[in-house]
């Protein structure tokens, strides 16, 4: 068509924030999947809620328990993933859904960053989750802390 010109435009991918939960929703899970929707708010982002079934417990959480769950506690969620994977260590089974989903964020809870530096000092000689999933998988990390009481 004459006076017409195609126009190339780069749409970015959405931003996308990974957060693992334990289900039912612990208090701690609670306080990082808050803080998680408030990233993901922030950031104009996707968010992906995790849960990790683990072989050696036997039991298996489906995705609509996990959906029940946490829209129980905090209403619909528009653009939200839910995802359960199966694994034998919660902490290998993040960094896999992690680096499948090509997170941007990852919301930890304190105590799963130390479970997360023992597993990643167990694969390298670096002991710093944040530093080696910056370097492995480019995502920035944030950690909950807990609430003191």
């Amino acid at each position: 068509m004459k006076g017409l010109r195609a126009v190339a435009t780069f749409v970015d991918p959405m931003t996308l924030v990974v957060v693992p939960v334990r289900y039912p929703l612990s208090a701690h899970s609670k306080r990082t999947l808050e803080r998680a929707l408030e990233v993901a708010r922030e950031r104009e982002a996707a968010l992906s809620i995790l849960h990790v079934n683990l072989y050696q417990n036997g039991r298996t959480v489906t995705r609509t328990d996990l959906k029940s769950e946490v829209e129980r506690h905090f209403g619909r969620l528009e653009n939200v993933r839910y995802v359960v994977r199966s694994g034998f260590l919660v902490e290998e089974s993040i960094l896999d859904e992690v680096a499948a989903e090509d997170a941007d964020v990852v919301v930890v809870g304190h105590k799963q960053v130390g479970r997360l530096r023992r597993l990643i000092r167990r694969l390298t000689d670096n002991p710093e989750v944040d530093t080696y999933l910056r370097a492995h998988l480019d995502c920035d990390v944030i950690t909950v802390e807990e609430a003191r009481a």
